[in-house]
């Protein structure tokens, strides 16, 4: 049971909202102010405006994620119930109101071997299928299947699913011919037919697993609240055998923590979309959040790739509330295997982020929905600014005399120092809520093993950085001339990068890397360590991508419980139902373990 004792009124949140703005401004005037006095007097004003310029762009990603993150800490830290702070009171439900609505269950697949959705959705459907509860829901499997021999297999595999679950949970498979509209429109395809059947509407991804627990929770949430009209659930990664996959997740898990609870306190009805592990309320959504078209420079249509976050404000200009249930509830989903997985996913949503400059002046959106469409492009419009900062000073401060022509040695330490603080923190302080607790430190296998895995992320997230910003950076060029992502299926098993493929994929970045690295070495090599720090990443870029995907290194973090979720550590049973491939694996490699 979750209980809400709290039921912030609308001048309570438009005063939280003003502190939040207050605390954000200021924290980017200080920043800036920062720079400023760190930046020589006597270099070019050409340099110094563009270097001005070039960190603004910098500050709204870094300073919200500071102060999101800071705020969730204290709430985790000093309240005994921190949801209670964020979800109003009528959200207070037990685990036995009774249903009263229908949901569809709607899973969007594409070009997916359905072995593993199946062991998913056989493992969810089995603590659904209960009397009372089963007649509540519906799973549609929506395929835009176009590989005929996948679609063939969908076709035996579904079938046999609603002749197995049909005495308990209804089933239906739909083939489209085409992905028009992409996932969004593969939904939308669902409206038009089913929708009027359902009240609400569960959307999945393929590597989407959420417990029968973890969904009811969710629909009576919906049910208590007819003002709800999308309520998004937290979601954590699965236990993984990759490397990557184990360093990336794990300090996911430390920076959604705080960081989500820390928006929901001030963002509160206009929260976050992020396209599954959610419930929808269908009248309204089918009513109101139609995704606008987009007009390309040819003239042709365009679809919306990140249509989440878009349906999340036209949910809200309806007048309907979008919240996030900020506490970890049995949610997973499975994150990419590889850096050149990893690499493939950021850049389609890159793509669908910085389509919302065309969204920013829609009608009657509320003036929080357009901070947060604004929020997303800054998300991805950073990249480049922070690459063109690194060539800009490393260029400028190679053409000095003396270091100290370009920067003030005492200030530039200290911007250092805040800047790696502010873009850092909502895994420091998802690593501190976890530390200040003895039961957290338990989940996590205990002090010193949670540091050491700890000092490993943040070691690979250092590095991870500059190859994200220069990703960013490439693609977005490509963008201005016509290139687009495009959305294809992700390949979801451990597999292992070739030297040649990460050479040819990494190449830009290792090449960048060595030119300022060379550049500061010939002339001011006392700088070269500090430059490090960003520029590390981009001369390790493709030893980084080989090495994270040798399966040697995941089966070695794993005997160690390195990087190791509380779901590897203690595996909740609806886990090792699903077989999945890791837990498999721990029970024979993996020592007793000691707290």
């Amino acid at each position: 049971m979750y209980t809400f004792i709290n039921n912030p009124s609308a001048r309570a949140i438009a005063a939280r909202r003003s502190v939040f703005f207050v605390l954000a401004t200021s924290t980017a005037a200080l920043m800036l102010w920062l720079i400023q006095e760190t930046l020589a007097p006597q270099i070019p004003t050409a340099i110094y405006v563009a270097l001005m310029v070039l960190f603004s762009l910098t500050l709204p990603w870094m300073v919200v994620g500071f102060w999101n993150a800071l705020i969730g800490l204290l709430l985790c830290q000093l309240s005994t119930e921190p949801t209670a702070s964020v979800l109003p009171r009528e959200m207070d439900i037990t685990d036995t109101e009774p249903l009263t609505t229908s949901t569809a269950i709607l899973l969007c697949i594409r070009n997916e071997t359905p072995e593993r959705i199946e062991r998913n959705l056989d493992s969810m459907l089995k603590g659904l299928a209960t009397p009372g509860i089963g007649e509540h829901f519906h799973l549609y499997v929506l395929s835009d299947t176009n590989d005929s021999g996948i679609a063939e297999q969908e076709q035996i595999c579904f079938n046999a699913m609603q002749q197995r679950w049909s005495d308990h949970v209804g089933i239906t498979y739909r083939c489209r011919t085409d992905n028009t509209g992409y996932k969004a429109g593969n939904i939308a395809e669902f409206c038009q037919r089913w929708g009027a059947q359902h009240e609400f509407a569960l959307t999945l991804d393929v590597d989407s697993f959420m417990t029968s627990g973890a969904i009811l929770r969710l629909v009576r949430m919906m049910q208590a609240n007819p003002r709800l009209g999308i309520l998004q659930g937290l979601v954590v990664g699965l236990p993984s055998t990759s490397a990557f996959t184990r360093l990336f997740q794990y300090g996911m898990r430390l920076g959604m923590r705080s960081f989500t609870m820390g928006s929901a306190w001030w963002q509160a009805d206009c929260g976050p979309y992020w396209g599954h592990n959610a419930v929808i309320r269908l009248a309204p959504f089918i009513a109101h959040c139609e995704l606008p078209a987009l007009t390309s420079r040819d003239g042709n249509t365009r679809h919306i790739l990140s249509h989440d976050q878009v349906e999340a404000v036209l949910m809200r200009r309806a007048g309907f509330e979008v919240r996030v249930f900020p506490q970890e509830d049995e949610s997973w989903e499975e994150n990419p295997t590889t850096l050149s997985e990893y690499i493939r996913r950021d850049l389609r949503w890159c793509e669908g982020n910085l389509q919302y400059v065309h969204l920013l002046t829609l009608p009657g959106l509320k003036l929080m929905n357009r901070y947060q469409l604004a929020l997303a492009i800054f998300m991805f419009l950073g990249s480049p600014a922070w690459i063109a900062m690194l060539v800009l000073g490393t260029l400028a401060l190679s053409l000095t005399p003396t270091a100290t022509d370009f920067a003030q040695p005492a200030h530039s330490l200290i911007l250092l120092i805040f800047v790696l603080l502010m873009w850092y923190l909502p895994k420091i302080a998802g690593a501190l809520d976890v530390l200040l607790r003895k039961e957290e430190r338990a989940r996590f296998g205990g002090g010193w093993r949670f540091g050491l895995s700890l000092t490993l992320e943040m070691l690979f997230s250092i590095l991870m950085t500059p190859i994200t910003w220069l990703n960013h950076t490439i693609f977005i060029v490509g963008l201005t001339f016509g290139k687009k992502a495009g959305w294809t299926a992700q390949s979801r098993d451990d597999h292992t990068i070739a030297l040649a493929d990460a050479v040819r994929q990494f190449w830009p970045h290792t090449l960048l890397g060595l030119v300022l690295s060379g550049l500061l070495l010939a002339t001011h090599p006392a700088a070269l360590p500090y430059a490090l720090i960003f520029l590390s990443g981009l001369l390790l870029a493709i030893p980084l991508a080989v090495l994270t995907s040798l399966p040697v290194l995941g089966r070695w973090m794993m005997a160690r419980q390195l990087l190791s979720l509380p779901e590897e550590i203690n595996p909740p049973q609806a886990l090792l139902e699903l077989d999945l491939k890791a837990l498999n694996i721990l029970q024979t490699i993996r020592p007793p373990h000691k707290t």
